[in-house]
């Protein structure tokens, strides 16, 4: 990316979305004041909600979004990193269209051919001979997730689990357990026999981005913790191979290959957590696991799966999903028909359209976008990431590293101003998430650089 074509002041004029043919249809329906005034009094205000002011989305075209006056938002993160190959795609939305009129539900305790096809289809993606092959669908990541470490505690017999801190698995009873962000978590009971590791986090760690051997010396925490905080054999270890909430934190190389020989060493099973990271996202490989050249024993996936369906699974091999055999074990909406012809339109259309091969191009373009910012601005301390999955941590001096987390809530509240919608997360608050549609253009990402680039001079 040119720098010269990112650089402006912050008094220039305000950035220009890139040309799109779509038009938005008029809307028709209560206003934006109405729809805030009946959330407040009939939904449960933990509801989370972004910016000052609120946008109100009320349509979707590819990597872009629209609020009730026809405005146009470039999407920078996806519905939370689920949009995957652009909303309202044309052939997912006939898919869709197509199995509504045709049956909208039935259960698994009747025979129907997409949730096999679906399955035979997805099994194609995992590496040949990984025996990674067998999938129980359900509705959401945290489900997902719930069902991998049953599945780990029945196949194995034993009970500790070792995950990540400032990792997030979900808030559902039993993966709030997993979850290690504070900012997710009720002070209940919860989590019990799991232990966090300490975070191979190479930007704020004991062991930085110079180190050749930080994954081994990050990976030798898991070995400590399985001898002094277990009985010695575990049921499993479960990390996501860049973390989502956490901050696009990612792993270490040779970090993962130590960590599961030391779970294996212990009788426990490799859980990779793919619902941010898998579905071609990290540009360089369909599942992040994949950039670890390691091999786990389950996998969990949503949000992408299904561009923006409740839309989950968990895919092992044959022996340990048989496990679940020992008792009854059902899920009345997973593998639901129309669910099901969503993910195989979505998982047809990321081969068709190469959309792997654009995030990794298009990513490249982007990070290499965010990093020529960083030289530019003080407060940006890390740009970390792979494909479409990145990350941009800002601190209130390089070397304290100082989270500055008012400066990040400021500039978020900027960007949606200017026309572009962003994440931010991290335990302080201080790291922007860019994970957009992977239809997204170098053309989108000049303008998003930009944007970023208005909103840090007029923020800082």
């Amino acid at each position: 990316m040119n720098s010269q074509s990112t650089q402006v002041n912050s008094a220039a004029t305000a950035p220009q979305l890139p040309a799109c043919d779509h038009k938005p249809r008029p809307y028709a329906g209560p206003s934006r004041e109405d729809v805030l005034d009946m959330r407040r009094e009939f939904l449960t205000p933990a509801l989370l909600t972004y910016y000052k002011q609120p946008v109100m989305i009320v349509e979707g075209h590819m990597q872009y979004l629209f609020d009730e006056t026809g405005r146009r938002y470039l999407d920078g993160f996806a519905g939370i990193v689920t949009v995957s190959v652009g909303h309202c795609h044309p052939k997912v939305l006939e898919a869709v269209r197509e199995q509504n009129e045709r049956l909208q539900h039935t259960t698994t305790i009747y025979l129907h051919p997409s949730i096999a096809q679906f399955g035979k289809k997805l099994a194609k993606t995992f590496p040949e001979g990984s025996g990674l092959g067998v999938t129980y669908f359900v509705n959401s990541g945290s489900e997902a997730n719930d069902l991998a470490i049953l599945m780990a505690r029945v196949y194995t017999g034993a009970y500790d689990v070792i995950a990540l801190r400032n990792c997030y698995h979900g808030t559902s009873p039993s993966s709030i357990g997993l979850t290690a962000l504070k900012s997710w978590k009720y002070p209940l009971p919860q989590g019990f026999g799991v232990h966090h590791a300490q975070l191979p986090d190479r930007y704020r760690g004991r062991w930085g981005y110079d180190d050749a051997d930080a994954g081994r010396k990050y990976a030798a925490d898991v070995a400590d913790l399985i001898n002094h905080a277990t009985p010695g054999q575990i049921a499993a270890f479960i990390a996501e191979p860049i973390q989502g909430v956490g901050g696009a934190v990612e792993l270490p190389d040779g970090y993962l290959q130590q960590v599961y020989e030391y779970v294996r060493a212990a009788g426990g099973l490799c859980i990779s957590d793919e619902v941010q990271t898998g579905f071609g996202r990290t540009g360089d490989a369909f599942w992040g696991f994949e950039n670890q050249e390691v091999t786990p024993d389950i996998v969990t996936m949503a949000k992408g799966i299904g561009n923006g369906a409740p839309l989950a699974a968990v895919t092992t091999r044959a022996d340990i999903a048989d496990s679940l055999t020992k008792r009854l074990h059902f899920n009345t909406f997973g593998g639901n028909p129309v669910s099901m012809a969503q993910g195989l339109a979505t998982l047809q259309v990321i081969h068709e359209e190469k959309i792997q091969q654009r995030a990794r191009e298009v990513g490249g373009y982007l990070k290499d976008g965010l990093i020529e910012l960083q030289s530019r601005h003080d407060c940006i301390g890390d740009v970390r990431g792979q494909g479409l999955m990145l990350g941009v941590e800002l601190v209130e001096d390089r070397t304290s590293k100082a989270p500055a987390t008012a400066l990040t809530a400021a500039v978020h509240d900027r960007t949606k101003n200017l026309g572009l919608l962003i994440g931010k997360g991290g335990l302080h608050g201080n790291v922007l998430r860019i994970k957009p549609p992977m239809c997204i253009t170098k053309d989108d990402c000049e303008f998003l650089c930009r944007v970023l680039d208005v909103a840090l001079h007029e923020s800082s």
